[in-house]
């Protein structure tokens, strides 16, 4: 029997709320989406996206060395659908009288050295692609850019923002809360003359009030999908619905969806960096609100609702004093106590400090147990991308198809040595549907600038980084 296929972005608009700028719910792949066997040789249409995923601090040189016996551990699930590159050099973003916090920050997916303290040096890899695949702009009703992390220094914009414009600046504003988060993918785009008192009121009710009567008819007897994919949209709109009491700490839950956490009680803001201080956190505390941030990210992206843009996961220098045991795998990696392990209070006691006393000839141990946790919710925001609910139309997943590039600010965290600190910064790339050899650790010895553009040109773009002049250098090696 043959299967019609009803095109994403049709049903896409079909769940939305009436009106201009309506606010899109988005929907899981169904089968009515997939191609038929007789389809196979078409060519299908995969959305081109990008996203930048930074982590503060950075992973010393050496440690990147030991490859997946060491900090970058939690990355070997996923180690066939990523390309690990070491060796990458930052150098000509170095400014005299700054350092890795400020400098190797805003280089990371620029290749560029700040613009003062509130600009990039030029644009962003995901603005670059966004520009030479979107030139006319987003379909009607996507959040253009999506911005957010949880993070804990804040300063100079370069520390936690990593999406830039052309002109260096930033390309959206940073969503750090996850109720902000929420809103910015499915509320705050609402009809121009909507009051945003009443909007916030209807949010606060719940944004699938919106949708109850396109939702009755894609599930009811006149539906055009069949059995199978209704059920698949109950249950994704009942997925969105936890996320959403999960994000407001709302009274009251689906039957059946898991616990709702408490609301949040971190600091945002500039209370986050209290004179540069640092703040006192839980490992629970921690990993419970990126965790929440990066399940919406990745939703946003699932129901497509966004495909570029930026996540930080700590910014540029944190200075977080943190506590917990950390276990991974079944077993216990590390007790973090930073302020009691370094016996000082304030900036002194924080895990910043750590990578200041960086020793090759050390063990290192905090080091690099908070390395081993930065690589572990780095690799669980892409796990949610490789996931069922994350399949594109040609059968393969959003990590697969998508360009999303890891990489931090610092390839060592002294000081005292630009070239320590700027050279051997840490990078990881998705397969970008099969334009870049994943399942590999490469050393590639290149400039930053020239890796980047490489990707840029391996995605099909006209416009680069850095200047006109420069003599470039393609490294083909990480092309597939």
């Amino acid at each position: 029997m043959h299967r019609k296929r009803i095109d994403r972005r049709t049903l896409l608009k079909g769940v939305a709320v009436k009106g201009a700028g309506a606010v899109a719910i988005g929907l899981p792949l169904l089968e009515e989406m997939t191609l038929t066997k007789a389809m196979a040789a078409e060519q299908v249409d995969v959305p081109v996206r990008a996203f930048n995923v930074f982590f503060g601090l950075g992973i010393p040189a050496p440690l990147q060395k030991e490859g997946f016996d060491g900090v970058l551990e939690p990355l070997k699930p996923l180690s066939k659908k990523l390309l690990i590159m070491r060796g990458v050099d930052q150098l000509r973003a170095d400014e005299k009288g700054i350092n890795a916090h400020y400098d190797g920050a805003t280089a990371a997916f620029t290749a560029e050295p700040p613009d003062g303290e509130a600009k990039a040096g030029g644009a962003s890899i995901d603005q670059v692609i966004r520009r030479n695949h979107y030139r006319d702009g987003m379909p009607a009703g996507m959040v253009p850019t999506l911005v957010a992390g949880t993070f804990f220094r804040r300063s100079r914009i370069g520390r936690y923002v990593h999406s830039y414009n052309a002109d260096g600046t930033v390309a959206a504003t940073m969503q750090e809360k996850p109720r902000d988060l929420f809103e910015r993918v499915f509320g705050t785009i609402g009809a121009a003359d909507e009051d945003p008192d009443k909007r916030r009121a209807r949010l606060k009710r719940s944004v699938l009030d919106t949708v109850v009567d396109q939702y009755k008819f894609y599930t009811g007897a006149n539906s055009p999908l069949g059995s199978t994919s209704k059920a698949r949209i109950a249950e994704h709109l009942d997925r969105i619905r936890e996320f959403e009491q999960r994000a407001y700490a709302m009274k009251g839950k689906v039957d059946g969806a898991p616990p709702l956490p408490p609301q949040s009680q971190l600091l945002h803001g500039g209370s986050a960096d209290p004179g540069g201080e640092g703040i006192d956190i839980t490992l629970e505390e921690l990993s419970s609100e990126w965790r929440l941030m990066a399940d919406l990210y990745a939703l946003a992206i699932q129901t497509d609702r966004t495909r570029f843009g930026a996540l930080t996961f700590l910014a540029a220098g944190e200075r977080i004093r943190l506590k917990g045991d950390y276990d991974y795998d079944g077993r216990k990696v590390f007790q973090f106590d930073d302020e009691g392990q370094h016996k000082k209070s304030g900036s002194a006691g924080c895990s910043h400090e750590w990578w200041h006393q960086f020793n090759e000839n050390k063990k290192n141990e905090a080091l690099r147990a908070h390395a081993h946790l930065k690589m572990r919710e780095v690799a669980y925001f892409l796990s949610r991308l490789d996931t069922e609910d994350s399949v594109d139309a040609n059968g393969k997943t959003i990590l697969e198809n998508s360009l999303i590039t890891i990489s931090t600010e610092s390839g060592d965290g002294r000081h005292n040595d630009v070239k320590r600190e700027l050279s051997g910064v840490f990078h990881a790339i998705s397969g970008a549907g099969g334009r870049f050899k994943t399942g590999q650790i490469l050393d590639v010895g290149a400039e930053g600038v020239d890796v980047y553009n490489t990707m840029l040109t391996a995605m099909g773009c006209k416009d680069l980084l850095g200047p006109q002049k420069r003599d470039a250098r393609a490294v083909d090696a990480i092309r597939a």
